[in-house]
């Protein structure tokens, strides 16, 4: 569908209703997204039992393989999505992210599966720059926030479905669960094609008349020539502002490595409960659906209000509100997973996402507020083509490879249980015996002694905790850089605003 347009550089009206429907789509969009692209932490430990693999590998299959195409092909889709119709670019994507995702409960090794993620990534790469792109132009930049708050909220309720892909996992296979979670997807993406229009560009920045804009027939557009010098000139316009501007460039460094540690520690702590607690993955999906949606969703909300009503006294708290709550939270996230039972670590757990996912609306507002309004969707994929092939790519792996590292030494050293003990043996005596020959798949093979059962899963256990607790430890990382964007927040803020007036 092309662009509508109204007279005289004047924009029609969306109706109120329409446009909460246009935004509970995107919120319906966003959610399978994250569910599709985070399902493997869920069901992952079935995984690795059924195909004997190392957590490098499901650390693999949930960032680097999925992340790769995800990012490269980010920038070049919102460079589309600046010049085509966005909501096709969102309902094409939609279609094959979930396709693969049904794919994958096909594979017979890892090698398919790997491929499979890839396709899941070139899919979810069509999501989020056209969909904030699309924010932009329904909502005035006031209210932008607000929206672009609840989409980014979706994500952190997703988990909420963690439930029922651990049960199916648990009653049927973890194949299943990929199918049942991917098919779905294909008729929301339907759904979106037929009900959401395409705004005009700037719809929001120009004076408003008494139309609505469902019932203008929207004229034909002619598309700027292509020109690839232009394109790079964009991107790099662009990228001066997201790296030069230092306010800017700390909110970025701090996005991302607070989304390292999420990334990297939130892959493995659904089977942390299941190696540690030995939690059936039906109970693991309610236990960290309900703290991930509670936690999560109620931490973006408030992250995002409370940086707006600070950020109307000072500009420089849209910086220090994500400081202060990713500081706060990363002692009591490390507490939890100090616990010798369930209960409390699930309870204690309900507590930090409150504070940590504050750093997200705050965050985004800046970034989109810091470009043009033709260059949103660009920011948003250059701000995920960094966040993503740094934290999504490399999070889970560096957390998975952590842990296998970790497993050598406790399977050699089973009486070791400080995790500075554990960490500096690993890398100067880690001890001859191989934990993935002995214990493939993080398991004592059958009809094997009871002494090797036991040692498989207390390294398993114990390394799956000490891997977690040191990925946490960036989310004070990430404090700080948000703590250096509060300079000169003040002074950049109102030189956009002046900019944009």
């Amino acid at each position: 569908m092309a662009e509508a347009s109204a007279p005289s550089g004047e924009k029609p009206l969306f109706s109120n209703g329409y446009k909460a429907g246009v935004l509970s789509l995107l919120l319906a969009t966003y959610t399978f997204n994250f569910i599709d692209r985070t399902i493997i932490a869920t069901i992952g430990q079935a995984i690795k039992v059924d195909l004997n693999l190392t957590d490098t590998q499901l650390g693999l299959l949930g960032g680097l393989y999925f992340a790769l195409l995800y990012t490269l092909l980010g920038i070049p889709i919102a460079r589309l999505a600046e010049r085509f119709n966005r909501v096709t670019i969102i309902s094409v994507s939609l279609v094959i992210w979930s396709g693969f995702t049904a794919l994958c409960g096909s594979a017979a090794s890892f090698a398919q599966l790997a491929a499979y993620r890839f396709g899941v990534g070139i899919g979810e790469a069509g999501c989020s720059p056209p969909s904030h792109s699309l924010i932009s132009d329904y909502y005035e930049p006031s209210n932008a926030p607000r929206p672009c708050r609840s989409i980014r909220s979706a994500s952190r309720w997703a988990p909420c479905s963690g439930r029922g892909g651990g049960w199916l996992a648990q009653e049927f296979s973890w194949r299943v669960a990929f199918v049942i979670v991917g098919l779905p997807g294909i008729l929301l993406a339907v759904l979106v094609k037929l009900i959401v229009k395409e705004p005009p560009r700037g719809h929001s920045e120009t004076k408003p008349v008494n139309a609505e804009l469902e019932d203008i027939t929207p004229p034909v557009v002619a598309k700027p020539k292509f020109s690839l010098a232009e394109e790079f000139r964009e991107l790099w316009a662009v990228t001066t502002v997201l790296f030069g501007k230092w306010p800017v460039l700390h909110m970025v460094l701090g996005v991302t490595i607070a989304s390292f540690g999420s990334y990297g520690s939130g892959a493995f702590v659904p089977p942390y409960f299941v190696r540690s607690f030995e939690l059936g993955l039906a109970q693991v999906g309610l236990i960290t659906g309900l703290i991930g949606g509670f936690s999560a969703g109620i931490g973006t909300l408030v992250g995002g209000f409370l940086g707006d009503w600070a950020g109307k006294r000072s500009a420089k708290w849209y910086a220090l509100v994500p400081a202060l709550g990713l500081t706060i939270c990363t002692p009591i996230y490390i507490l939890a997973y100090l616990q010798t039972n369930w209960q409390t670590t699930a309870l204690i757990l309900l507590i930090p996402g409150i504070f940590h996912y504050v750093y997200l609306a705050p965050t985004f507002a800046v970034v989109q507020n810091s470009v043009d309004p033709r260059r949103r969707a660009t920011a948003t994929a250059i701000l995920f083509f960094f966040l993503n092939l740094i934290a999504l790519g490399g999070g889970p792996v560096f957390t998975g490879w952590l842990i296998d590292t970790l497993s050598h030494f406790n399977f050699n050293h089973p009486a070791s249980t400080g995790i500075f003990s554990a960490l500096t043996g690993a890398f100067t005596d880690p001890g001859a015996a191989s934990f993935t020959t002995s214990c493939p798949g993080g398991l004592a093979p059958k009809g094997a002694d009871a002494e090797l059962a036991g040692l498989c899963k207390g390294a398993m256990a114990r390394s799956t905790q000490q891997g977690i607790i040191v990925s946490l430890c960036f989310y004070a990382w990430a404090g700080l850089h948000y703590a250096l964007a509060a300079i000169g927040m003040v002074k950049h803020m109102k030189e956009r605003a002046v900019a944009q007036a």
